[in-house]
This record gives structure tokens, C-alpha cells and sequence, in this order.
């Protein structure tokens, strides 16, 4: 069976994923990594070094897709194949830099409340914006995690340099999954990523904001099972 290690993004655990994994049916061994017990770079560093196989299949979700490359391009031997959901390689965009350098001070000073109406039009599509269940998954993760981790998460991430170039170097076959709506994402980057990457698969879906995993899990899993079950062909044709 093969072992998936699971990477979430900001303020996210494996909530982020309950959706994707049931429906994946037993078929992998899935394991998540602790993101949220990190508060610098390189302890999200050695996080995903403690949590992931020797040579794992990496699944990450925006920052934890960022981080997923980062790791990928820092210890080639340990990185098998990569699945990328809902980030760009050029790192955060001016807006979102400045959304959250307006963010950070407030929530030193204020007591944090959960994701705000505003932030939740950015990061959902408007078709799922008033799906309940969708919300509360985001907002009691957000509640959870607290304001500690997001301070923490945004500082540590608020600089990622440009990757682009640099992802000739990733050798290991790779899936960029994407949405057209995602506010915070411009899918123009997952195109470019595609056409730098030695081996990757691009897969863009219509009818999802930022948190892909949770709006369209059925695609996303699909999406998944579809890679691996590629990558063990090919495995299993070059034996």
C-alpha cells in the first residue's frame, strides 16, 4: 500500500483533508504532518523530515505544498513524487503580503475571533461561501489552531522566494492541482510551473475558491488516485 504524508496549510490540520481521504477508500496508507507545531521555517522543516517516509509521496496544500517544494529542491533523495494543491511557486503575491502585514499587528493587540467574513470571500468560491459545513471545518480549525499558530505561520511564510527557476531541479514526478477562482493563487503560475517542471501534470478545476480539498474533494481525490495510480504502472512496467 502505498504511504501518503499529508502537508496542510495555514492555520489547517488534518481537517483539511477530511474530506479527500474517504474517498480515496483504504486505498493508501495516509499520514499527516503536524504542521501547526512548528513556528519557524526550519522546524516546519523538520517536521515534515520527522513525519514523512524516508522516501515519500508528498501531498501538500499551500503552504504545505510551498514547503513540500522547498523540501523537495533541499533533499531530492527523500522526495518521491509530489502532489501540489492551490500554490504558486513565485510564493505569496504583493496582496496577499499586505493583507497580511495589515493582519499581523491586529492580532497582536485584539483577541482572535476566527476567520472573518472578508478573509472567508477570499479564500472560498462564492458557490460555496454559504455552505455551512464548509465554514464551520475553516473556522473551527481556525479556532483551534488559535491566534498563536497564525502569528507564528505568518511570519515564518510571509518571505518565499521565487521557485520558478528553480524547478527544473525537481525531478520526481509531480501534480499541480489548481482553481480558476482562487483568489489568492493565479492560475497563470500552475502553467508556467507545469512547463518548468521536468515531469508534471497540471489538473484545473472550475467551481472552487483557495481551499480546493474542501470544495471540490470528489476532483481532488480523483485527481490523486489517478497520479499514483500512474506512478505504480509505470513502476510496475519498468520492473
Amino acid at each position: 500500500m502505498t504511504r501518503l504524508d499529508f502537508i496542510p496549510g495555514t492555520l489547517c490540520d488534518a481537517r483539511m483533508w477530511s474530506r479527500v481521504l474517504p474517498q480515496l477508500d483504504g486505498q493508501y496508507d495516509c499520514h499527516h504532518i503536524p504542521l501547526y507545531e512548528a513556528s519557524t521555517r526550519q522546524q516546519m522543516h523538520a517536521l515534515i523530515a520527522r513525519h514523512s517516509a524516508a522516501c515519500a509521496h508528498l501531498v501538500g496544500f499551500s503552504l504545505g505544498a510551498y514547503l513540500a517544494m522547498e523540501y523537495a529542491l533541499q533533499n531530492p533523495e527523500r522526495v518521491q513524487s509530489l502532489v501540489l494543491i492551490a500554490n504558486s511557486a513565485r510564493g505569496l503575491s504583493a496582496g496577499e503580503i499586505q493583507t497580511r502585514q495589515r493582519i499581523i499587528p491586529m492580532l497582536e493587540r485584539t483577541p482572535y475571533m476566527g476567520i472573518s467574513r472578508i478573509r472567508l470571500r477570499e479564500i472560498l468560491h462564492p458557490d460555496h461561501l454559504d455552505d455551512a459545513d464548509t465554514v464551520a471545518i475553516i473556522q473551527q480549525m481556525a479556532l483551534d489552531l488559535g491566534k498563536d499558530v497564525l502569528l507564528a505561520q505568518f511570519t515564518a511564510s510571509m518571505e518565499r522566494p521565487d521557485l520558478m527557476e528553480r524547478l527544473a531541479e525537481i525531478r520526481c514526478p509531480v501534480l499541480l492541482i489548481g482553481a480558476m477562482q482562487d483568489q489568492l493563487v493565479n492560475p497563470a503560475d500552475l502553467i508556467e510551473m507545469q512547463r518548468n517542471l521536468p515531469a508534471a501534470q497540471l489538473s484545473l478545476h472550475e467551481g472552487s475558491g483557495h481551499m480546493l480539498p474542501l470544495e471540490l474533494a470528489h476532483a481532488v481525490s480523483h485527481d490523486l488516485h489517478q497520479f499514483h495510480m500512474g506512478l505504480a504502472a509505470t513502476t510496475m512496467s519498468a520492473a
